[in-house]
């Protein structure tokens, strides 16, 4: 059972939390002595609870123990609650965003409830800054960052597919303070990283992408197309907001993407993308806005009835000179 000790909860704060959260492995963590009084429990009551579900923190990345080398980096620049007082403590537990949003899942009632709002906002809004402080953190840190948010985006999406408490629970839980970034498709309201991964996963062997605005948020949904699918973006990189060191990080993780770019030239204005130009399976897509803005205001995708009108288009597109990125 929960020891709850309601005079002693913690309240789940960026000024609370943001010392608790370690970098280990290459992930952003936090260990199961922080997270078990913010969620009401004593450390061992916690991991029990996590114990009795361990099939859902399965792999590194929702859960894993520390080594001894690894505690005793923390602790040389940390003081840890709880560790190393009286003798010899077990190895803590680190759990990874996937797995705090996992916990929700695993520790019932209405605390557990609030406390996993209040950290499900918490991390959004740390995601967000990281995405939208450009100006203030190096580019190749920037690109890193970015495509791992992403992959833990669609870690959780595939967890609210999987788990009925996590689906109701993000449901009904979005408002004003942690929306997810939507946009209208086919009369339906959709997440905008979800539209962009469907259309692209329908390509078998080209994608142009006509988006003058782009930027790393561009490249991302990318990630999962067909190793056969040759991938063209045209855009004049306006404000030179996708950088050389960007397409390169990016290319390092997902190597399998093929990417080339062109000049549009200043002869487009609206964003387009356009599935295996040339073939019997040729389709057109009109995006009502920027690929690295979907989502930020209202804006949607339609899909064009007829795709003969654009074969110019793209015909004269592909004479530009390429897009050399800086």
């Amino acid at each position: 059972m929960a020891k709850e000790k309601n005079s002693d909860l913690m309240i789940v704060s960026a000024e609370v939390v943001r010392n608790k959260i370690y970098v280990i492995r290459g992930q952003k963590v936090m260990l199961d002595a922080d997270l078990a009084p913010i969620y009401g429990y004593d450390t061992r009551s916690f991991n029990q609870q996590v114990k009795r579900n361990f099939e859902r923190f399965e792999g590194e990345d929702f859960m894993f123990q520390l080594s001894e080398n690894e505690m005793k980096c923390l602790m040389s620049q940390i003081v840890i609650s709880n560790i190393g007082r009286g003798g010899t403590r077990k190895l803590p537990y680190a759990f990874t965003e996937q797995g705090i949003y996992m916990l929700m899942t695993v520790l019932k009632g209405d605390l557990a409830i609030r406390q996993s709002r209040e950290l499900v906002r918490l991390f959004r809004q740390m995601k967000d800054y990281i995405l939208d402080t450009q100006g203030t953190i190096g580019q190749t840190e920037l690109a890193k960052l970015a495509i791992q948010t992403n992959e833990n985006a669609r870690n959780i999406q595939r967890l609210e597919s999987s788990v009925d408490e996590l689906r109701s629970f993000m449901t009904n839980f979005y408002d004003e303070h942690l929306r997810k970034e939507l946009l209208l498709m086919d009369g339906q309201i959709v997440e905008a990283a979800v539209a962009y991964e469907t259309i692209y996963s329908q390509a078998k062997k080209t994608i142009h992408i006509i988006d003058n605005y782009i930027g790393i948020k561009t490249l991302l949904p990318l990630k999962g197309i067909g190793k056969n699918v040759a991938v063209t973006i045209f855009s004049d990189n306006i404000g030179t907001t996708l950088r050389k060191s960007e397409r390169e990080e990016f290319q390092k993780e997902y190597p399998q993407v093929q990417l080339s770019f062109q000049k549009t030239s200043g002869k487009i204005h609206d964003r387009f993308i356009i599935l295996d130009y040339g073939t019997r399976t040729e389709q057109v897509f009109h995006c009502g806005c920027s690929i690295k803005d979907a989502g930020k205001r209202v804006s949607a995708i339609a899909k064009m009835t007829d795709v003969r009108p654009y074969s110019p288009l793209i015909q004269d597109l592909m004479g530009n000179p390429k897009l050399v990125l800086k």
